[in-house]
């Protein structure tokens, strides 16, 4: 990191421990969404972290994108969650692919925590098959008219623009999929079930239904056919940001540790003293090194126009993997107290396994690295 990285990592530290650390339990316990803190945010330049400043960004390159995502993801996976869904899908989609009248209508709105953005691509019969999509657009006019059903899509119900893939060609495959931008309030969109999760509780996750939901043709982004394309680019960027949130997580694990096994006294000596405790974290701290440099080269590649994506799989696959096992030690160090919702590990054993399904699995990220490496 550079001086001004090192120094912006300094600065979101503290805002996230002074402003999200003492919600993380309670929106988590309750399943809560806290939009006060997407506006704090805001203020903060967070919530268009990569867009440039002329659309109301910040900026930052993706090595700083990525130090802010895992100092965000290191108190709160929610937030965290929140936070990149909202810059790298979201937003990421309309500023790298939309147009030039699609950024100036709609990023100044959302990158200044005013309002969040939402990406559909999932649907209840297409997940790691993302091709499969049922979801349809046909061209009626001046306008598109879209069916279908999304599911898992983050932020949803407090959305206020939606990117959407559906299907302008059903014959072609992949090659018949297209983008849209949706406006919240457009008839014919409306909000499904809102998801009651095993973790990132309070991030809301939700279904969203379109029936004969008409949409400008202006709102389609780029080409009719380039959707797919598009969205696996998009979706290389998240995978990186995604481990750069399980870096933190994981990072969040061993601290509290760290500070829990030099205070617990077992056998008349803290438990920081047994090698076998001293083990477990030797290997945690290594692991989350190798997992933050996997992250970071990958942010770099990206940052200096190169090609990314074997390296963004990577990163995402080792790093969601490192966090959950970190978060699985982590309790087992707490022992009794680990199960308990006194101690916070026991939300972050919960919330790290998201991070090995959450755009591409583990098993998808393995397929990638397979064709990139010339399998």
């Amino acid at each position: 990191m550079n001086e001004e990285q090192r120094m912006l990592k300094q600065v979101i530290k503290e805002f996230a421990e002074r402003e999200i650390a003492p919600i993380a339990a309670k929106i988590d316990q309750e399943g809560s969404f806290d939009m006060d803190i997407v506006k704090k945010m805001g203020e903060m330049g967070l919530m268009g972290m990569t867009v440039p400043r002329e659309y109301g960004g910040s900026g930052l390159d993706r090595i700083s994108y990525n130090i802010t995502l895992e100092e965000i993801g290191r108190v709160s996976a929610s937030i965290g969650l929140t936070v990149e869904a909202h810059n790298t899908l979201g937003v990421g989609h309309i500023y790298e692919l939309g147009n030039e009248e699609q950024r100036r209508k709609y990023l100044p709105k959302l990158t200044n925590g005013e309002g969040l953005a939402a990406w559909a691509l999932t649907e209840p019969n297409a997940g790691s098959d993302a091709g499969s999509l049922q979801t349809t657009a046909v061209r009626d006019g001046d306008h598109y008219i879209l069916n279908g059903t999304k599911q898992f899509i983050t932020s949803g119900h407090v959305a206020e623009v939606f990117t959407v893939m559906a299907k302008t060609d059903v014959t072609k495959g992949v090659k018949g999929i297209s983008a849209f931008i949706v406006e919240k309030g457009t008839p014919g969109l409306k909000m499904g079930v809102e998801e009651d999760k095993l973790g990132m509780r309070g991030s809301i996750t939700s279904e969203v239904i379109l029936e004969d939901c008409r949409v400008p043709a202006g709102n389609l982004i780029g080409e009719e056919g380039k959707g797919f394309t598009g969205a696996m680019s998009i979706l290389d960027r998240g995978r990186t940001a995604i481990g750069a949130l399980a870096v933190g997580l994981a990072q969040g694990a061993m601290d509290e540790c760290i500070s829990y096994s030099k205070q617990r006294i077992q056998f008349e000596k803290p438990i920081s003293s047994f090698q076998a405790i001293q083990w477990k974290l030797a290997d945690m701290a290594t692991e989350i090194d190798a997992a933050r440099l996997l992250v970071l080269r990958a942010a770099w590649m990206e940052e200096m126009g190169m090609p990314f994506s074997k390296e963004a799989s990577m990163a995402k696959l080792f790093a969601s993997e490192v966090a959950v096992k970190a978060s699985v030690d982590a309790v087992q160090i707490h022992g009794g107290y680990g199960y308990t919702k006194e101690y916070p590990v026991e939300r972050f054993f919960r919330d790290s396994k998201l991070y090995t399904i959450g755009e591409g699995t583990s098993e998808v990220q393995r397929m990638v690295i397979s064709k990139k490496i010339g399998l």
